[in-house]
């Protein structure tokens, strides 16, 4: 049953997720630096989103997720982690608290917790919310966003958020950064999104700010080391404690066409050999044991005994030349193709790491960094094996296909400096 699962999703067509936008607006080179020099716009209001309120609402997440709750204000957010019983993750995003039993969250555990509502016991409801989710971020971030909402955004802690005017519209600026940067995520009504989109861009003109475009959007997620779902790595929706979740989300959420695909030379025996637990993809900061939630048995066996770490891969240039060289060798059909700057869709890529021909760990999708000149990946390798330095080999090229090894050495993950949560009253100059 397992290896027909495995089967199935590595014959699963790729998926394109319109929800981005155009693949590029400028130029995937220009949009990519935007982070680094000036700031973008990007639009993540595709992202599911749903309201949870209830007298038990909190109940809810504190019994799912791994987070603590004993210190959760109104206008704070989390980034709230759900497991299952063997501590690998269903799902993961953002939390916010509108008041005390009311609360939005997106993307996956808006899926999740709507499916755990359903299946009853707990007094709290949930409802879709048509929002849009705009990300404004890089070093002139918040002069965007103080411009255009008329007033200082000092006052905005990371991972807090309050309303805010923006062309007359209401909007919550919730203050987090996807690239590393500085940042602000706006969310509003999908009505208003249009009218806040070009005041966005109205405001940012003056200083430089870029249309990110889903060519190379996740190339943030990349050097700032934001392991996503779908993509760097397997979401658990298969577990048999999970019987009924996919159909639930199918019958709920239109999800143009977007479905869980495996790429990658490794080779699971079990589909749970593409999970990952927090520790594993570098959350092990949010877990706590303050609270019976579900995986915590698991969890805390893992947290004295870590098995693997996160990192980034630094991929040797020369093997990545050769990769593209095969493309114009007609004696042998050539390799994979290593899409660039990132692949295009969502696919979950799962590559094998050995050291000295053992196994080691999976390599995610790899991607082209153009302020680093180099092409990287986030990695989930042995503890062992994750001091930076190590050289490791990456093998690349999906089983059955002509494959080849790809040296590569390890890199602290996040591959850039985390300017996340830098004092918003030190940036005057930025302004």
């Amino acid at each position: 049953m397992t290896h027909d699962l495995i089967r199935a999703l590595r014959d699963q067509p790729y998926s394109y997720h319109p929800g981005w936008g155009g693949p590029e607006y400028t130029s995937w080179q220009d949009e990519q630096l935007s982070w680094k020099k000036t700031c973008y716009i990007g639009d993540w209001s595709f992202l599911m989103d749903i309201e949870v309120s209830g007298r038990d609402a909190l109940r809810l997440f504190r019994e799912t997720a791994v987070n603590s709750f004993e210190k959760f204000d109104i206008g704070q957010a989390k980034h709230v982690i759900q497991c299952n019983q063997a501590g690998k993750v269903i799902a993961e995003g953002v939390l916010m608290r509108m008041a005390d039993d009311v609360f939005r969250t997106q993307s996956t555990p808006a899926l999740y917790s709507a499916f755990r509502l359903c299946q009853g016991g707990y007094d709290a409801r949930w409802r879709h919310l048509e929002t849009f989710q705009f990300q404004v971020s890089g070093p002139k971030a918040l002069a965007v966003c103080e411009r255009v909402t008329g007033g200082s955004l000092n006052d905005i802690g990371f991972m807090r958020f309050r309303p805010v005017m923006i062309a007359g519209r209401t909007v919550y600026a919730l203050r987090q950064g996807m690239a590393g940067e500085v940042g602000f995520e706006l969310h509003g009504d999908r009505s208003d999104a249009a009218a806040v989109y070009a005041a966005v861009l109205e405001a940012g003109k003056e200083s430089g700010i870029r249309r990110l475009g889903h060519r190379t959007a996740m190339i943030n997620h990349l050097e700032a080391a934001f392991p996503t779902g779908m993509w760097h790595y397997l979401a658990d929706m298969f577990s048999p404690e999970l019987a009924g979740y996919g159909q639930f989300v199918a019958q709920n959420w239109d999800m143009k066409g977007l479905m869980p695909a495996l790429r990658g030379s490794f080779e699971g025996r079990e589909i749970s050999d593409y999970f990952f637990s927090p520790y594993e993809l570098g959350w092990g900061k949010s877990v706590k044991f303050d609270h019976a939630f579900v995986g915590r048995e698991a969890l805390e066996h893992e947290a004295s005994n870590p098995r693997r770490k996160r990192v980034t891969l630094e991929l040797d240039a020369d093997d990545i030349v050769s990769i593209y060289a095969s493309l114009f060798c007609s004696e042998e059909p050539p390799y994979t193709f290593m899409d660039i700057p990132h692949q295009p869709r969502f696919v979950t890529w799962a590559d094998a790491v050995t050291k000295n021909g053992k196994y080691i760990g999976i390599s995610s999708v790899p991607g082209y960094s153009l302020h680093f000149r180099k092409m990287l990946t986030l990695a989930f390798v042995d503890v062992a094996e994750a001091e930076p330095g190590n050289r490791v080999d990456i093998l690349w090229g999906d089983p059955g296909t002509r494959q080849t090894i790809i040296r590569a050495t390890v890199a602290p993950a996040p591959y850039k400096q985390d300017s996340r949560r830098a004092d918003l009253h030190s940036l005057a100059g930025a302004r």
